[in-house]
């Protein structure tokens, strides 16, 4: 959640950390700090609450001249939102910043307090700094001292170290995200939380496994060392090309990151029957699935949770194997029946998720074979499970997530049709599903261009007490994320339901301010009609988002969006998304949130 940033070269270390940092506010934040060395080899570290830009003008009244820096994006877990809590935090020799979590950091601080140590946060960040400076005492070497602290930490967490000493950075992590970079041509060294944050700054990215030391050292061209807990060099790192430019994932012509990546699904979905025709989606996957499966566990959160419950009905209604999904941070927490012959999927865009990762963890340990629908290659979750599918969403900066959605499903189809235990009739499966997604395609962009209506609908309404978005069968899952879609950007309270659970007590809460986003698909069509007679009866307002040429669904709306679902069968609930995020982006902005970067959310939600 938090964002990190470290820079070691010859080029000005501030401006690149601060650029890095900007690109993280996505992220979601509350303070920013940077730590340098300045041209005395002196130790600095300042602070500010609140955006990016008040530590920038903060830093433009000095002067600064720094070949080495850290810097760091809060969101606030230990403690209240404060500059002493705010990262990094320092003494006369190091500079410490942290994502994650030290679960026993009180233990671990009235030990020190015992030693005489003295805090001035409320964080476990500082923790680990005091931790550190006792155990520099006992060891000589500083990686002995840093490897020495991590091990009496318990909880996922990774920090980066600058040295004054030494003039080095240091890195290391357990269960969070971490990579390093280098440009080659200018021996330029980086490391992050995200790659995103290094994007045309290296072009070479390393992701080190847990628990290995990653050394950024002037003089070592092009160079990063990394390190067992016994100084021995490591070999468990994950060496990529960087291939993602800036020019790529800017926001264009657009006016936020999220109506962007809505507008970029068409054009994703024809990348993805393209792997389909190019049978990309075969490696190993059938041997994966094919060995006795009787069930399948999906574990997400939030958004990717909703993806699973398309995913699973897609998979029982066409693969006919018995399919679940849960919470990731219910799975983790319960006693699941779990045998080594199931088939564990796990659904994330960033692959970072904690409470993913912990589920993926037990899973492991019980011996199944885990698959990942990712978006994020090297991420955590794409290293530690079995098998992958990237879903092939590129960047995605937009906390709240469109088009990462959408592939999440699709990609989870064609897993699916992997699943059939008919494997003659595989081709033409692929070829049928490859077909609807390009009809799916088409008419993704029919609504695009037709999105001024769903404007229109938002002018008139983003200012109700409250919407209840309803759908029955395939569209149920749709109303769940359209809802959360509306709080997460609009800040409103809206709630997904089943059509048919209205009656078991939500509908004591319509009246003539609430809202009624009904989805009506072909499916269950004459039942939600019903349902929405009965929202109707109680003076609620009724949205329609249905099928095209209904007259009845005309009358029976005080707002009717038309859709045509004819031919897209399972994929329709894909199509009728895109109107709920096109309706929330603009109930957003009638409202002038921040879009792109939600209050109090995180785009990788990294800590419990």
């Amino acid at each position: 959640m938090c964002g990190i940033v470290g820079h070691l070269g010859l080029s000005d270390s501030l401006e690149i950390v601060l650029e890095g940092l900007k690109r993280l506010e996505y992220r979601g934040y509350d303070s920013a700090g940077v730590s340098f060395l300045d041209s005395s080899n002196t130790l600095e570290s300042h602070k500010k609450c609140g955006k990016l830009d008040v530590l920038k003008g903060h830093l433009n009244t000095i002067d600064i001249n720094t070949r080495i820096c850290i810097g760091h994006t809060r969101w606030a877990t230990h403690g209240i939102v404060s500059e002493a809590n705010s990262h990094p935090h320092s003494n006369k020799k190091w500079a410490l910043i942290h994502n994650g979590i030290i679960e026993n950091a009180e233990s671990i601080k009235n030990d020190l307090i015992k030693k005489k140590y003295t805090f001035s946060s409320e964080t476990d960040t500082e923790v680990f700094l005091k931790l550190l400076e006792d155990e520099s005492l006992v060891v000589e070497r500083l990686s002995d001292a840093i490897f020495n602290a991590f091990n009496k930490i318990t909880g996922n967490s990774a920090f980066v170290l600058l040295n004054k000493d030494e003039q080095k950075i240091y890195a290391i992590k357990k269960g969070a995200p971490l990579v390093c970079g280098i440009n080659t041509k200018t021996s330029e060294k980086m490391v992050s939380s995200d790659p995103y944050a290094l994007v045309d700054m290296v072009d070479k990215l390393y992701f080190p496994e847990d628990e290995v030391l990653c050394c950024l050292e002037f003089g070592k061209s092009n160079e990063i060392i990394f390190k067992e807990v016994d100084n021995h060099q490591s070999n468990r790192f994950l060496v990529k090309d960087q291939t993602i430019s800036m020019e790529k994932i800017g926001k264009g012509k657009f006016e936020h990151f999220m109506l962007k990546e809505i507008y970029e699904q068409p054009v994703l979905i024809k990348n993805l029957v393209n792997k389909i025709q190019e049978k990309t989606f075969s490696y190993d996957v059938s041997k994966l699935c094919q060995n006795n499966l009787s069930k399948i566990h999906i574990v997400a959160c939030g958004t990717a949770y909703y993806a699973g419950l398309v995913i699973r009905d897609y998979i029982e209604s066409n693969a006919k194997v018995a399919t679940s999904v849960e919470l990731a941070s219910e799975f983790r927490y319960r006693e699941p029946i779990l045998k080594k012959d199931d088939l564990s999927v796990f659904v994330s865009q960033s692959g970072e998720t904690a409470d993913t990762l912990a589920a993926q963890s037990i899973c492991k340990k019980f011996g199944l074979n885990t698959l990942s629908l990712v978006n994020v290659e090297g991420s955590t979750l794409y290293r530690e499970c079995h098998q992958n599918l990237l879903i092939g969403a590129g960047v995605e900066v937009g906390v709240a997530s469109t088009k990462a959605f959408t592939q999440q499903c699709l990609t989870g189809m064609v897993l699916a049709e992997y699943l059939g235990n008919d494997l003659k009739s595989l081709d033409k499966r692929l070829e049928v599903l490859s077909e609807r997604m390009n009809l799916l395609a088409e008419r993704i962009d029919e609504l695009l261009n037709n999105a001024q209506k769903i404007k229109s609908i938002a002018e008139k309404i983003y200012n109700k007490r409250g919407y209840f978005y309803t759908g029955r069968g395939i569209y149920f899952p749709m109303a769940l994320e359209g809802a959360l879609k509306l709080k997460e950007i609009a800040y409103v309270h809206a709630e997904g339901y089943a059509s048919g659970e209205l009656k078991h007590g939500p509908i004591a809460l319509i009246d003539k301010h609430m809202v009624n986003v009904a989805i009506v698909g072909p499916e269950l069509m004459d039942k939600t009609i019903g349902n929405i007679h009965e929202i109707k009866a109680r003076r609620g307002i009724i949205v329609i988002f249905g099928q095209s040429g209904n007259e009845e669904l005309r009358k029976l709306a005080d707002y009717y969006l038309p859709l045509n679902f004819d031919g897209l069968d399972e994929l329709s609930p894909l199509y009728v998304n895109v109107a709920n995020q096109l309706f929330s982006y603009f109930v957003a902005k009638f409202k002038g949130t921040d879009i792109d970067k939600p209050r109090n959310l995180a785009k990788s939600v990294t800590v419990e």
